[in-house]
Protein backbone atom coordinates (compact mmCIF):
# COMPACT_ATOMS: atom_id res chain seq x y z
CA UNK A 1 0.00 0.00 0.00
CA UNK A 2 1.38 3.40 -0.97
CA UNK A 3 -0.34 6.67 -0.18
CA UNK A 4 1.18 9.55 -2.18
CA UNK A 5 3.12 12.01 -0.08
CA UNK A 6 2.16 15.68 0.12
CA UNK A 7 5.12 16.47 -2.14
CA UNK A 8 3.94 13.95 -4.74
CA UNK A 9 0.40 15.29 -4.66
CA UNK A 10 1.61 18.86 -5.08
CA UNK A 11 3.72 17.72 -8.05
CA UNK A 12 0.63 16.12 -9.60
CA UNK A 13 -1.38 19.27 -8.94
CA UNK A 14 1.10 21.33 -10.92
CA UNK A 15 1.05 18.96 -13.89
CA UNK A 16 -0.73 20.29 -16.98
CA UNK A 17 -0.13 18.11 -20.01
CA UNK A 18 -3.23 17.39 -22.07
CA UNK A 19 -4.62 14.78 -21.78
CA UNK A 20 -4.25 13.79 -18.12
CA UNK A 21 -6.03 10.55 -17.18
CA UNK A 22 -7.15 10.13 -13.55
CA UNK A 23 -8.73 6.81 -12.62
CA UNK A 24 -10.01 5.66 -9.22
CA UNK A 25 -11.20 2.13 -8.49
CA UNK A 26 -12.39 0.26 -5.39
CA UNK A 27 -10.44 -2.96 -4.80
CA UNK A 28 -11.81 -6.21 -3.37
CA UNK A 29 -9.27 -8.00 -1.18
CA UNK A 30 -10.72 -11.43 -0.40
CA UNK A 31 -12.98 -14.07 -1.90
CA UNK A 32 -14.19 -14.53 -5.47
CA UNK A 33 -14.91 -10.80 -5.70
CA UNK A 34 -11.17 -10.23 -6.26
CA UNK A 35 -11.68 -11.48 -9.83
CA UNK A 36 -13.69 -8.32 -10.47
CA UNK A 37 -10.67 -6.07 -9.92
CA UNK A 38 -8.97 -6.54 -13.33
CA UNK A 39 -12.40 -6.72 -15.01
CA UNK A 40 -13.29 -3.35 -13.53
CA UNK A 41 -10.00 -1.90 -14.79
CA UNK A 42 -10.53 -3.41 -18.27
CA UNK A 43 -13.96 -1.80 -18.53
CA UNK A 44 -12.50 1.58 -17.59
CA UNK A 45 -9.69 1.20 -20.15
CA UNK A 46 -12.32 0.69 -22.84
CA UNK A 47 -14.01 3.89 -21.69
CA UNK A 48 -10.67 5.74 -21.78
CA UNK A 49 -10.06 4.50 -25.32
CA UNK A 50 -13.54 5.62 -26.36
CA UNK A 51 -13.12 9.11 -24.93
CA UNK A 52 -9.66 9.55 -26.46
CA UNK A 53 -10.94 8.51 -29.90
CA UNK A 54 -13.67 11.15 -29.69
CA UNK A 55 -11.08 13.93 -29.28
CA UNK A 56 -9.30 14.54 -32.58
CA UNK A 57 -6.53 16.45 -30.81
CA UNK A 58 -5.42 13.51 -28.64
CA UNK A 59 -6.62 10.39 -30.53
CA UNK A 60 -3.16 9.85 -32.00
CA UNK A 61 -1.76 9.51 -28.46
CA UNK A 62 -4.20 6.73 -27.53
CA UNK A 63 -1.88 3.73 -27.91
CA UNK A 64 1.03 5.38 -26.09
CA UNK A 65 -1.21 6.45 -23.21
CA UNK A 66 -2.87 3.06 -22.79
CA UNK A 67 0.23 0.87 -23.11
CA UNK A 68 1.35 0.86 -19.43
CA UNK A 69 -2.27 0.63 -18.25
CA UNK A 70 -2.93 -2.47 -20.34
CA UNK A 71 0.10 -4.20 -18.82
CA UNK A 72 -1.54 -4.01 -15.39
CA UNK A 73 -4.36 -6.33 -16.44
CA UNK A 74 -2.15 -9.45 -16.47
CA UNK A 75 0.23 -8.41 -13.69
CA UNK A 76 -0.55 -10.96 -10.94
CA UNK A 77 1.82 -9.37 -8.41
CA UNK A 78 0.15 -6.00 -8.92
CA UNK A 79 -3.27 -7.39 -8.01
CA UNK A 80 -1.90 -9.13 -4.92
CA UNK A 81 -0.64 -5.91 -3.34
CA UNK A 82 -2.58 -4.78 -0.25
CA UNK A 83 -5.03 -1.93 -0.40
CA UNK A 84 -8.74 -1.21 -0.74
CA UNK A 85 -8.56 1.46 -3.42
CA UNK A 86 -6.54 2.19 -6.53
CA UNK A 87 -5.55 5.58 -7.96
CA UNK A 88 -3.93 5.76 -11.40
CA UNK A 89 -2.55 8.90 -13.05
CA UNK A 90 -1.32 8.87 -16.62
CA UNK A 91 -0.22 11.36 -19.25
CA UNK A 92 2.58 11.13 -21.79
CA UNK A 93 5.07 12.36 -19.20
CA UNK A 94 3.97 10.53 -16.04
CA UNK A 95 2.51 7.23 -14.90
CA UNK A 96 1.68 6.68 -11.21
CA UNK A 97 -0.25 3.93 -9.40
CA UNK A 98 -1.17 4.23 -5.73
CA UNK A 99 -2.82 1.67 -3.45
CA UNK A 100 -5.12 3.36 -0.98
CA UNK A 101 -6.12 2.19 2.53
CA UNK A 102 -9.83 2.83 2.00
CA UNK A 103 -12.23 2.20 -0.85
CA UNK A 104 -12.89 5.06 -3.25
CA UNK A 105 -15.72 5.73 -5.63
CA UNK A 106 -15.11 4.38 -9.14
CA UNK A 107 -14.34 7.47 -11.17
CA UNK A 108 -12.65 8.42 -14.45
CA UNK A 109 -11.67 11.97 -15.40
CA UNK A 110 -9.76 12.96 -18.55
CA UNK A 111 -8.78 16.60 -18.55
CA UNK A 112 -5.89 19.03 -19.03
CA UNK A 113 -4.83 18.33 -15.42
CA UNK A 114 -4.99 15.43 -12.98
CA UNK A 115 -8.14 15.06 -10.87
CA UNK A 116 -6.97 14.70 -7.26
CA UNK A 117 -9.93 15.30 -4.98
CA UNK A 118 -10.31 11.63 -3.91
CA UNK A 119 -6.73 11.76 -2.59
CA UNK A 120 -7.27 14.86 -0.50
CA UNK A 121 -9.11 13.03 2.26
CA UNK A 122 -5.98 10.94 2.91
CA UNK A 123 -3.89 14.10 3.15
CA UNK A 124 -6.27 16.61 4.72
CA UNK A 125 -7.62 14.15 7.29
CA UNK A 126 -4.49 12.02 7.61
CA UNK A 127 -3.77 13.17 11.17
CA UNK A 128 -0.02 13.28 11.73
CA UNK A 129 1.34 12.31 15.14
CA UNK A 130 4.55 11.04 16.73
CA UNK A 131 5.27 8.04 18.91
CA UNK A 132 8.33 8.18 21.17
CA UNK A 133 9.17 4.57 22.07
CA UNK A 134 11.23 4.67 25.26
CA UNK A 135 13.33 1.92 26.75
CA UNK A 136 16.75 1.69 28.36
CA UNK A 137 18.07 -0.30 25.40
CA UNK A 138 16.73 1.74 22.51
CA UNK A 139 15.02 5.00 21.56
CA UNK A 140 12.73 5.14 18.54
CA UNK A 141 10.75 8.06 17.16
CA UNK A 142 8.01 7.11 14.72
CA UNK A 143 5.85 9.39 12.60
CA UNK A 144 2.32 8.17 12.02
CA UNK A 145 -0.86 9.14 10.24
CA UNK A 146 -4.25 7.48 10.40
CA UNK A 147 -2.98 5.10 7.72
CA UNK A 148 0.79 4.69 8.04
CA UNK A 149 3.68 4.53 10.52
CA UNK A 150 7.39 4.83 9.84
CA UNK A 151 10.55 5.44 11.84
CA UNK A 152 12.22 8.86 11.84
CA UNK A 153 15.99 9.26 11.64
CA UNK A 154 17.02 10.75 14.97
CA UNK A 155 19.55 13.58 15.43
CA UNK A 156 23.00 12.58 16.69
CA UNK A 157 22.29 14.33 20.01
CA UNK A 158 19.67 11.72 20.89
CA UNK A 159 21.47 8.92 22.78
CA UNK A 160 21.15 5.40 21.42
CA UNK A 161 20.66 3.79 24.84
CA UNK A 162 21.17 4.24 28.57
CA UNK A 163 24.49 2.37 28.44
CA UNK A 164 25.82 4.70 25.75
CA UNK A 165 24.77 7.69 27.81
CA UNK A 166 26.53 6.49 30.93
CA UNK A 167 29.51 5.00 29.08
CA UNK A 168 30.17 2.45 31.83
CA UNK A 169 33.36 0.48 31.80
CA UNK A 170 32.64 -1.23 35.13
CA UNK A 171 29.19 -1.81 36.63
CA UNK A 172 28.60 0.16 39.78
CA UNK A 173 28.02 -2.00 42.85
CA UNK A 174 25.41 0.35 44.21
CA UNK A 175 23.08 -0.08 41.21
CA UNK A 176 20.60 -2.87 40.86
CA UNK A 177 21.07 -4.18 37.33
CA UNK A 178 21.49 -7.21 35.17
CA UNK A 179 23.51 -7.53 32.00
CA UNK A 180 21.98 -9.27 29.03
CA UNK A 181 23.85 -12.11 27.42
CA UNK A 182 21.96 -11.63 24.17
CA UNK A 183 24.15 -10.49 21.33
CA UNK A 184 21.33 -8.26 20.14
CA UNK A 185 21.77 -6.13 23.26
CA UNK A 186 25.52 -5.64 23.04
CA UNK A 187 26.37 -1.96 22.89
CA UNK A 188 29.24 -0.25 21.10
CA UNK A 189 32.64 -1.39 22.31
CA UNK A 190 31.34 -4.88 23.13
CA UNK A 191 29.67 -3.94 26.43
CA UNK A 192 26.44 -5.58 27.47
CA UNK A 193 23.49 -3.22 27.91
CA UNK A 194 22.71 -2.40 31.54
CA UNK A 195 19.07 -2.78 32.44
CA UNK A 196 17.80 -0.96 35.55
CA UNK A 197 14.77 -2.40 37.29
CA UNK A 198 11.67 -0.35 37.99
CA UNK A 199 11.41 -1.40 41.62
CA UNK A 200 13.86 -0.68 44.38
CA UNK A 201 16.03 1.63 42.35
CA UNK A 202 18.64 3.61 44.21
CA UNK A 203 18.77 7.38 44.01
CA UNK A 204 21.85 7.03 41.85
CA UNK A 205 20.03 4.78 39.38
CA UNK A 206 17.25 7.38 39.07
CA UNK A 207 19.88 10.06 38.59
CA UNK A 208 21.36 8.15 35.66
CA UNK A 209 17.92 7.61 34.11
CA UNK A 210 17.22 11.31 34.57
CA UNK A 211 20.42 12.18 32.74
CA UNK A 212 19.43 9.78 29.96
CA UNK A 213 15.97 11.33 29.53
CA UNK A 214 17.30 14.86 29.71
CA UNK A 215 19.61 14.11 26.77
CA UNK A 216 16.77 12.51 24.81
CA UNK A 217 14.53 15.54 25.29
CA UNK A 218 17.37 17.93 24.44
CA UNK A 219 18.22 16.01 21.27
CA UNK A 220 14.58 15.79 20.12
CA UNK A 221 14.19 19.56 20.46
CA UNK A 222 16.51 19.95 17.47
CA UNK A 223 14.07 17.93 15.37
CA UNK A 224 10.69 18.94 16.79
CA UNK A 225 10.99 22.59 17.82
CA UNK A 226 8.75 23.77 14.94
CA UNK A 227 6.25 20.89 15.14
CA UNK A 228 2.70 21.19 16.46
CA UNK A 229 1.46 17.61 16.04
CA UNK A 230 0.66 15.42 19.08
CA UNK A 231 3.15 12.92 20.51
CA UNK A 232 2.38 9.72 22.42
CA UNK A 233 4.86 7.99 24.72
CA UNK A 234 5.26 4.21 24.59
CA UNK A 235 7.13 2.40 27.34
CA UNK A 236 6.89 0.80 30.76
CA UNK A 237 5.02 3.05 33.15
CA UNK A 238 7.85 4.08 35.48
CA UNK A 239 9.98 5.17 32.50
CA UNK A 240 7.25 7.20 30.77
CA UNK A 241 6.34 8.84 34.09
CA UNK A 242 9.94 9.86 34.67
CA UNK A 243 10.42 11.10 31.11
CA UNK A 244 7.47 13.49 31.47
CA UNK A 245 9.44 15.39 34.14
CA UNK A 246 12.06 16.30 31.54
CA UNK A 247 9.87 16.70 28.47
CA UNK A 248 9.64 20.18 26.94
CA UNK A 249 7.68 19.25 23.79
CA UNK A 250 4.42 21.12 24.35
CA UNK A 251 2.20 18.70 22.43
CA UNK A 252 2.93 15.54 24.43
CA UNK A 253 -0.38 13.80 25.19
CA UNK A 254 -1.34 12.67 28.69
CA UNK A 255 -2.19 9.16 27.50
CA UNK A 256 0.68 6.70 27.08
CA UNK A 257 1.00 3.19 25.69
CA UNK A 258 2.18 0.92 28.52
CA UNK A 259 4.54 -1.96 27.80
CA UNK A 260 7.97 -2.68 26.38
CA UNK A 261 8.05 -1.06 22.92
CA UNK A 262 11.23 -2.93 21.92
CA UNK A 263 9.04 -5.96 21.25
CA UNK A 264 6.57 -4.05 19.04
CA UNK A 265 6.85 -3.59 15.29
CA UNK A 266 5.87 -0.25 13.77
CA UNK A 267 2.54 -1.71 12.60
CA UNK A 268 1.73 -2.94 16.11
CA UNK A 269 2.58 0.43 17.60
CA UNK A 270 0.36 2.11 15.03
CA UNK A 271 -2.63 -0.09 15.89
CA UNK A 272 -2.22 0.47 19.63
CA UNK A 273 -1.36 4.20 19.61
CA UNK A 274 -3.85 5.52 17.02
CA UNK A 275 -6.86 5.30 19.42
CA UNK A 276 -4.87 7.31 21.98
CA UNK A 277 -4.01 10.01 19.43
CA UNK A 278 -7.39 10.16 17.67
CA UNK A 279 -9.13 12.70 19.97
CA UNK A 280 -6.27 15.14 19.48
CA UNK A 281 -6.16 14.52 15.72
CA UNK A 282 -9.84 15.41 15.38
CA UNK A 283 -9.46 18.58 17.41
CA UNK A 284 -7.99 20.65 14.56
CA UNK A 285 -11.01 20.05 12.34
CA UNK A 286 -13.42 20.80 15.18
CA UNK A 287 -11.61 24.08 15.88
CA UNK A 288 -11.60 25.00 12.19
CA UNK A 289 -15.33 24.36 11.90
CA UNK A 290 -15.98 26.43 15.01
CA UNK A 291 -14.00 29.29 13.48
CA UNK A 292 -16.00 29.06 10.23
CA UNK A 293 -19.30 29.08 12.10
CA UNK A 294 -18.13 32.11 14.09
CA UNK A 295 -17.25 34.00 10.88
CA UNK A 296 -20.23 32.79 8.79
CA UNK A 297 -22.26 35.71 7.48
CA UNK A 298 -19.28 38.07 7.50
CA UNK A 299 -16.72 38.97 4.85
CA UNK A 300 -14.26 36.59 6.52
CA UNK A 301 -16.07 33.42 5.43
CA UNK A 302 -18.45 32.13 2.75
CA UNK A 303 -20.17 28.99 1.48
CA UNK A 304 -20.91 30.56 -1.90
CA UNK A 305 -19.02 28.62 -4.58
CA UNK A 306 -18.83 31.76 -6.74
CA UNK A 307 -16.73 33.42 -4.03
CA UNK A 308 -14.80 30.36 -2.84
CA UNK A 309 -13.30 29.30 -6.18
CA UNK A 310 -11.77 32.71 -7.13
CA UNK A 311 -10.40 33.09 -3.60
CA UNK A 312 -8.71 29.69 -3.89
CA UNK A 313 -6.91 30.68 -7.09
CA UNK A 314 -5.85 33.97 -5.49
CA UNK A 315 -4.40 32.16 -2.45
CA UNK A 316 -6.85 33.82 -0.07
CA UNK A 317 -8.25 30.68 1.56
CA UNK A 318 -6.99 29.87 5.04
CA UNK A 319 -9.33 26.91 5.56
CA UNK A 320 -11.53 25.11 3.05
CA UNK A 321 -14.26 22.55 3.69
CA UNK A 322 -15.65 20.37 0.92
CA UNK A 323 -18.15 17.51 1.06
CA UNK A 324 -16.90 13.99 0.37
CA UNK A 325 -17.95 12.21 -2.86
CA UNK A 326 -19.85 15.20 -4.23
CA UNK A 327 -19.06 17.28 -7.30
CA UNK A 328 -19.93 20.78 -8.44
CA UNK A 329 -19.42 20.93 -12.18
CA UNK A 330 -18.67 24.12 -14.03
CA UNK A 331 -15.88 26.29 -15.45
CA UNK A 332 -13.65 29.00 -14.07
CA UNK A 333 -11.21 31.19 -15.97
CA UNK A 334 -8.60 32.52 -13.51
CA UNK A 335 -7.53 35.25 -15.95
CA UNK A 336 -10.96 36.81 -16.41
CA UNK A 337 -12.55 35.32 -13.25
CA UNK A 338 -15.54 34.32 -15.39
CA UNK A 339 -17.35 31.33 -13.88
CA UNK A 340 -20.17 29.02 -14.90
CA UNK A 341 -21.90 26.57 -12.55
CA UNK A 342 -23.80 23.62 -14.02
CA UNK A 343 -26.12 21.08 -12.43
CA UNK A 344 -24.61 18.25 -14.49
CA UNK A 345 -21.27 17.97 -16.25
CA UNK A 346 -20.96 19.15 -19.83
CA UNK A 347 -17.88 18.76 -22.07
CA UNK A 348 -15.06 20.98 -20.88
CA UNK A 349 -16.30 21.19 -17.28
CA UNK A 350 -14.18 20.84 -14.16
CA UNK A 351 -15.26 19.80 -10.70
CA UNK A 352 -15.07 23.22 -9.08
CA UNK A 353 -14.73 21.64 -5.63
CA UNK A 354 -11.59 19.82 -6.77
CA UNK A 355 -10.16 22.98 -8.31
CA UNK A 356 -10.80 24.97 -5.12
CA UNK A 357 -9.22 22.24 -2.97
CA UNK A 358 -6.08 21.77 -5.06
CA UNK A 359 -5.51 25.51 -5.37
CA UNK A 360 -5.96 25.94 -1.62
CA UNK A 361 -3.34 23.25 -0.94
CA UNK A 362 -0.92 24.77 -3.45
CA UNK A 363 -1.24 28.12 -1.68
CA UNK A 364 -0.74 26.67 1.80
CA UNK A 365 -4.36 26.53 2.92
CA UNK A 366 -5.84 23.77 5.08
CA UNK A 367 -8.45 21.51 3.47
CA UNK A 368 -10.93 19.33 5.36
CA UNK A 369 -13.24 16.71 3.88
CA UNK A 370 -16.69 16.55 5.47
CA UNK A 371 -19.06 13.59 5.32
CA UNK A 372 -22.15 15.80 5.62
CA UNK A 373 -22.80 19.40 4.48
CA UNK A 374 -24.83 20.38 7.56
CA UNK A 375 -21.87 22.02 9.30
CA UNK A 376 -21.41 24.44 6.38
CA UNK A 377 -25.03 25.42 5.88
CA UNK A 378 -25.96 22.57 3.54
CA UNK A 379 -23.60 23.73 0.79
CA UNK A 380 -20.85 21.69 -0.89
CA UNK A 381 -17.98 24.04 -0.02
CA UNK A 382 -17.17 26.71 2.51
CA UNK A 383 -14.07 28.73 3.33
CA UNK A 384 -12.48 30.99 5.88
CA UNK A 385 -10.57 33.70 4.04
CA UNK A 386 -7.27 35.36 4.80
CA UNK A 387 -6.48 38.90 3.74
Amino acid sequence: MQIPSRFEVKTLMEEHYDPCISLFLPIEQVGPETQQNPIRLRNQLREIEKQLEQNVHVSAMKDALLKPLLKLLDDKEFWQEPGQGLAIFRNLEQFHCYRLPEQVKEQLVISSHFYLKPLLSFLANDGRFYVLALSQKEIRLLEGTRYTMQEVLLPERVPESLAVTLQYDQPEKELQYHSSGSGALVEKGGRHALIFHGKGESDEAKEHLSRYFHQINHGLHELLHDETVPMVLAGVEYLTALYRKFNTYPHLLESSLAGNPDEMLAQTLHEKVLPLAEPSLSQAQHEALAQYQEYAGTESASNNISLVVPAAYEGRIATLFIVRDREQWGRFNPLTEAMEVHETAVPGDDDLLERAATQSVLHGGAVYILDQPDAIGGQLAAAVFRY
